[in-house]
């Protein structure tokens, strides 16, 4: 019973002294309060009470930044969140640059977001939307690289509109439709009246062309189911009639 309480401790010990470190982590190992190394994947041996250690994950995190009140460089009140994806890239700084690297980032995030939106206009928050993810992951990645992290991609996810803005874009969409509906309208006339001088021109230069054109036309008011059909005769068929009625 003497000799089993020792070796009881002694494995414990032992258990506690090997750590098992995934391909994704880092430990950061302390000697008394001093830092002394970063140890990578594998079975790693830290020496309870003279060493201790801090894990750090590797792998990319996916962060959420809250809705944001946000009033746009035009004055336009809206509520905006947005994602982050962000890694560590030196566990070193990450342990000792920050106390807290994952909420210091949401806090650069929630300021920068508000910061960049601000100074941009409504209709910019809508239609460039890429140049603002970009100019956030350029602040905010340069804000968080003193501390070990890099910050991947930023995208803004919702802009929430208020109500009377929802229908004033809803109106100027309209008023843009029918703006293009009233130009393609006078393009096709436009076009149209110029076929109809090019075809007068070559009629004008073939009479007969008249005749034939004149004679397609009475078929087709033929083809009509009309009681009474009433087509106009061109003078110049009526002139040899009316020279001959003439007194001599």
């Amino acid at each position: 019973m003497s000799l089993l309480m020792p070796l009881v401790l002694l494995g414990l010990v032992l258990y506690a002294s090997f750590k098992r470190v995934m391909e994704y982590e880092r430990l950061v190992v302390f000697v008394l309060g001093k830092f002394q190394t970063v140890k990578g994947p594998g079975i790693r041996l830290v020496i309870p009470v003279l060493q201790q250690m801090v894990r750090v994950n590797l792998q990319t995190v996916t962060m959420e930044v809250p809705s944001q009140d946000v009033i746009t460089r035009d004055n336009i009140s809206v509520k905006v969140n947005a994602v982050i994806f962000l890694r560590v890239v030196d566990p070193q700084r990450a342990v000792l640059a920050v106390q807290d690297y994952l909420y210091s980032t949401s806090q650069v995030a929630q300021t920068t977001l508000r910061s960049v939106l601000g100074q941009s206009q409504f209709d910019d928050l809508l239609s460039k939307r890429d140049d603002i993810n970009a100019e956030l992951q350029r602040i905010i990645d340069q804000q968080t690289e003193p501390w070990g992290v890099k910050v991947a991609a930023v995208e803004v996810k919702n802009v929430d509109i208020p109500q009377d803005m929802q229908r004033a874009i809803a109106r100027q969409a309209e008023a843009e439709r029918e703006r293009r509906a009233k130009i393609i309208h006078a393009e096709g006339e436009f076009q149209a009246a110029q076929k109809l001088a090019e075809a007068a021109d070559v009629i004008s230069q073939n009479p007969a062309a008249l005749q034939l054109r004149y004679l397609q036309t009475l078929v087709e008011i033929a083809a009509e189911k009309n009681s009474t059909t009433i087509f106009p005769i061109p003078i110049d068929t009526l002139a040899p009639f009316i020279k001959g009625l003439l007194p001599k």
